[in-house]
């Protein structure tokens, strides 16, 4: 049934195509203009007002229009809005460099800034790939990477991820990617519980790694939970067993913390959880609070040693964007890390995950066709099964989850769902009664919308 649709979603459909959208569904369901935000609310252009449950693609940290962050903002615009950064600099680049190598895992001492989490990924598989090319191991030309593994949309994030709806059509183009089965807790072929268990399902990456580590350069993974493949989520044991097969077997480790990091697990950076230092970590989302687009790539002194030469070795990284290190940007992250270290944002992040899990558990506990409520963090997720002694999944083409996530917008309420997984990822500056209602109004819509399936059936 379509809706009646205003000027403004007129105009916007005549000439705007959506990301990660089929645009025909928009006939029916036209975006919904946002005209301001406040906190954890986006308001439309009627004054409805949406609690945004998923930070805005994970982005938002500390509320939209937060008046600490929009400040520094406008004070840079007038100051300096960007600068070339080949033989120029800033000085909120460089405190912003500092403060991330002074706060991230050791043996992390150089930063390479690039504009978004996909333009990160490619950094980290270039230099892995030309630090082996530039130390005399020219075979190493493979990327390890796990199956349900998301790591951006450019060719070569592409080529290591590991969802088949963002990039099977894209096959003939992509890399040639050695692919290990990953974790699933949920589904766990060795009936473990995560809380226990020694991941013994890393054993498949270091059967990959025992046969091909001569030809990999790198093993990519997202720390803790693989995001786009339905918030699935494994224990740091796995990382600190895969930090040691990458050393065993000397390929590089590539963590991905676009999604997970600053905060997002319940400390700074996933890896910590873990105790273990990447060769390479790569930053966005959350690094501007949700206003800027900006990434960083963190590495070790002995990758950027191998670049460090005369110029005429011709070993240098020659990798641009014309905004890396864009100063409005890396002005914004410098104060979104200095509110971390000010305003004790992580023991805020525990006190209210441990709060939002309290919820949840209790909610959820005997809803049907909840197969499972898993939480890291402030990162909580609700997995519908068709049967949940099964764990049977149901069938893509129902879209289930976009339908509960439509009739959840009615309530005031916004969580996109990933396929039949619907996850909250909420600012972190979420009230109590902000957070009971996102939860409440869940299991309410989740509760009308298997009832009216009932009904329809008869």
């Amino acid at each position: 049934m379509k809706q009646e649709v205003t000027d403004l979603q007129a105009r916007d459909l005549r000439h705007i195509w959506h990301p990660c959208s089929q645009m025909k569904d928009y006939e029916a369901f036209p975006p919904i203009v946002i005209k301001k935000g406040q906190g954890v609310w986006l308001y439309d252009e009627h004054d409805k007002r949406y609690l945004d449950a998923v930070s805005s693609w994970w982005v938002n940290l500390f509320g939209h229009a937060n008046p600490r962050i929009s400040q520094v903002l406008s004070n840079q615009a007038f100051t300096l809005e960007h600068t070339i950064f080949a033989n120029f600099t800033h000085e909120p680049a460089i405190q912003l460099a500092e403060k991330l190598v002074a706060l991230s895992p050791p043996g992390l001492h150089k930063v390479f800034f690039a504009d978004n989490g996909s333009s990160a990924i490619e950094v980290a598989l270039k230099m892995s790939f030309q630090y082996h090319m530039q130390t005399g191991k020219s075979a190493k030309k493979r990327f390890l990477a796990l199956t349900d593994a998301y790591h951006g949309e450019t060719i070569g994030a592409l080529s290591v991820g590991g969802v088949g709806l963002y990039n099977e059509v894209f096959q003939p183009l992509l890399l040639d990617t050695v692919r290990a089965q990953g974790p699933d807790c949920f589904r766990c072929p060795f009936q473990e519980q995560p809380a226990s268990c020694n991941a013994p399902c890393s054993q498949f990456v270091e059967e990959q790694l025992k046969e091909h580590h001569e030809e990999i350069t790198a093993v990519i993974i997202e720390p803790l939970i693989q995001a786009a493949a339905g918030m699935k989520m494994y224990p740091p044991i796995y990382l600190k067993r895969l930090r040691a097969l990458c050393s065993q077997y000397d390929v590089h480790l590539i963590a991905d913390e676009v999604a997970v990091g600053f905060g997002r697990t319940g400390t700074l950076f996933a890896c910590e959880q873990a105790g273990v230092t990447p060769d390479f970590m790569c930053l966005s989302k959350g690094i501007t609070g949700g206003y800027l687009p900006l990434s960083a790539v963190l590495t070790s002194d002995q990758v950027y040693n191998a670049f460090y030469d005369e110029y005429g070795t011709m070993k240098a990284f020659l990798h641009s964007h014309s905004y890396s290190g864009n100063t409005l940007a890396c002005r914004v992250a410098l104060e979104v890390v200095t509110m971390f270290e000010e305003e004790q944002v992580i023991d805020m992040i525990q006190r209210k995950g441990q709060q939002m899990k309290n919820l949840a558990m209790t909610a959820f506990r005997d809803v049907p066709y909840v197969g499972e409520y898993r939480q890291v963090g402030l990162v909580g997720a609700i997995e519908l099964v068709a049967d949940c002694e099964t764990k049977e999944p149901f069938a893509s083409e129902e879209r289930i989850g976009y339908q509960i996530y439509r009739l959840a917008l009615t309530k005031g309420l916004l969580i996109r769902p990933l396929g039949n997984v619907l996850y909250f990822m909420p600012p972190y500056i979420i009230s109590n009664e902000e957070m009971s209602f996102m939860i409440d109004t869940t299991k309410e819509t989740i509760d009308q919308f298997f009832q009216d399936r009932r009904d329809e059936v008869g």
